[in-house]
């Protein structure tokens, strides 16, 4: 069933919400033009205003008046009247074959330039008329008989700095709201204080802006040493300076996979980026840099920025070592993890080997579940909820953040220590079970960047709060805050529950040929280290087919 929404100018009142929201807030970030388009537009009619937003909000910035049609607005030219004076659109925009062609279709194409084979593509005619018409000319020009207008719009860049400050991103846009409005996405509400700003200074906004263009060039394949060029020195804004170390990265990255190692090496042993230091070393090594690598991962080791560099370490400095003739140290033995061995039939269609193997190691008193990473993170997102959303400054300044904005940042908990230390000690209490029950039901649905609302049903969780000790979830907990990007994933693949004897073990499987990757790796190596009950099922194949 199709939801719809009876407000046929929800669009129109969601777009004042932002402009309301962004006077309010940010009024004094906003330039001389953003000011006088938002006290404009309120003024204009209703039909104008209307037109204007669904031009806005779909893509692109050519429309043909005939292809906009709402019933609500009413006729589209008289609409357009008042944002044509305005310069808000232009009625009579001058477009280039190619532009002409993506308005037409092909049979008009065929009509307006008499085509002999009007059956070919509409790439081909492009190619084969490009030539003959190099000149950009009005729509009546190039189908002089089809009695109807263009509208470019000549707002878009505007709206579109509007839409940055109030989402404080490009990568969130106007659907936002009607998923909202339908009910497909529901978020929790934050109270916002004067502080929560995503920007402070109008310098933010235009930097946010600049390096978001920065990485699209990137994407487009741009040469990095131009984007380099374009790039500005470290700012002030610590979220805008993630971003930007973030794009460095990248690039290093870019040139590192190009044998361009100089040039990485240079980007990457000033980046704070975290991997940076990591890639560091691995470019001096193979720049025959051994000395400098060996000091560096040294450092490094006594002072590693999360396990997955530790893990890394490990492997690297053996190799130094002997490349410089030095005694290896030896690397500190895993913890042995518990291993299941099944020989099974090669299935005929497409089944995952996690599902033949929990069906094989199922029992009628010992259920099991599929789960990786989603249990764990959703029992900790639904004991930690009022932690996460809290109304840190600067973690939340719109009412769409599926999580606070600095989620993957160094100090994340430090920033809520409080909140997380009461939250935390509600597995030393049994406290936690009720609070984890009470946000199930209060909080069901709403977005949240550690709840899998969509695998945890009710029996799943219960089952979880029974057979799970309370020092291992706090175990896991603990874990997870100290590196959220890293330590989020991970997990077994299956769970499996004994809810007579109130226990359960965690399984990873793996099938013919794959081996564990290094974050299952950490997490087993933990889960055992702290006693709890992990196994790796390693499943190959009979000859014979099911």
């Amino acid at each position: 069933m199709i939801r719809t929404l009876e407000n046929r100018f929800y669009y129109l009142d969601n777009f004042h919400r932002v402009l309301e929201w962004i006077s309010e807030r940010y009024g004094a970030l906003l330039t001389h033009d953003e000011h006088a388009f938002i006290v404009r537009f309120t003024a204009l009619a209703q039909p104008s205003r209307a037109l204007l937003v669904r031009m806005v909000m779909r893509k692109g910035e050519l429309f043909r008046a005939s292809k906009l049609r709402y019933d609500e607005i009413g006729c589209t030219r008289e609409a357009a009247q008042a944002l044509v004076q305005l310069g808000w659109i232009d009625d009579r925009p001058l477009l280039t074959l190619e532009q002409a062609f993506a308005l037409l279709t092909k049979m008009e194409i065929a009509q307006a330039f008499r085509l002999p084979n009007p059956h070919a593509r509409k790439a081909e005619l492009l190619e084969a008329l490009q030539v003959d018409f190099p000149e950009a000319r009005p729509f009546e020009a190039w189908h002089p008989g089809a009695g109807d207008c263009v509208y470019q719009v000549q707002v878009n860049a505007l709206c579109d700095r509007l839409k940055l400050i109030f989402f404080g991103n490009c990568r969130q846009d106007w659907s936002e709201f009607v998923l909202s409005d339908l009910g497909i996405y529901m978020y929790e509400k934050v109270a916002f204080s004067a502080s929560s700003l995503a920007f402070r200074t109008r310098a933010d906004v235009d930097t946010c802006l600049h390096l978001h263009q920065c990485g699209e060039r990137f994407e487009q394949g741009e040469q990095a040493a131009d984007i380099l060029r374009d790039l500005p020195g470290a700012l002030d804004n610590d979220w805008l300076e993630r971003r930007r170390q973030k794009l460095l990265f990248r690039i290093a990255q870019h040139y590192e996979r190009n044998a361009a190692l100089s040039e990485a090496l240079a980007i990457y042993s000033a980046c704070r980026f975290p991997e940076a230091r990591l890639r560091t070393i691995r470019v001096l090594e193979r720049c025959g840099q051994i000395p400098e690598a060996f000091a560096l991962a040294g450092a490094a080791s006594r002072e590693p920025e999360s396990e997955a560099e530790s893990q890394q370490l490990s492997r690297i400095l053996p190799r130094l070592q002997r490349r410089l003739g030095l005694p290896k140290t030896a690397p500190r033995p895993a913890h042995p993890v518990a291993r299941i061995d099944l020989v099974l039939p090669r299935p005929d269609t497409d089944f995952s080997v996690e599902a033949l193997a929990g069906t094989h190691l199922a029992q009628p008193d010992a259920p099991l579940r599929y789960v990786e990473n989603t249990l764990i993170n959703s029992l900790f997102g639904l004991l930690c909820w009022q932690a996460i959303f809290a109304a840190v400054p600067g973690a939340f300044f719109h009412p769409f953040h599926v999580g606070p904005a600095d989620l993957h940042s160094a100090d994340f908990q430090w920033r809520r220590e409080r909140e997380f230390a009461h939250c935390l000690a509600q597995l030393d209490s049994g406290q936690y079970i009720d609070t984890i029950n009470r946000h199930f039901a209060d909080k069901a649905g709403i977005q949240s960047p550690f709840v899998f609302w969509d695998i945890l049903d009710e029996e799943l969780k219960d089952m979880a709060l029974a057979c799970i000790p309370a020092a291992h979830l706090k175990k896991w907990f603990e874990r997870i805050l100290k590196d959220i990007p890293s330590n989020r994933a991970g997990f077994p693949d299956l769970i499996q529950f004994w809810p007579a004897d109130k226990r359960y073990r965690m399984i990873e499987v793996k099938g013919p040929g794959d081996r564990l990757q290094d974050n299952q790796l950490r997490w087993l190596d933990y889960c055992v280290e702290h006693g709890m009950p992990v196994a790796v099922c390693y499943v190959q194949w009979t000859q014979e087919r099911t």
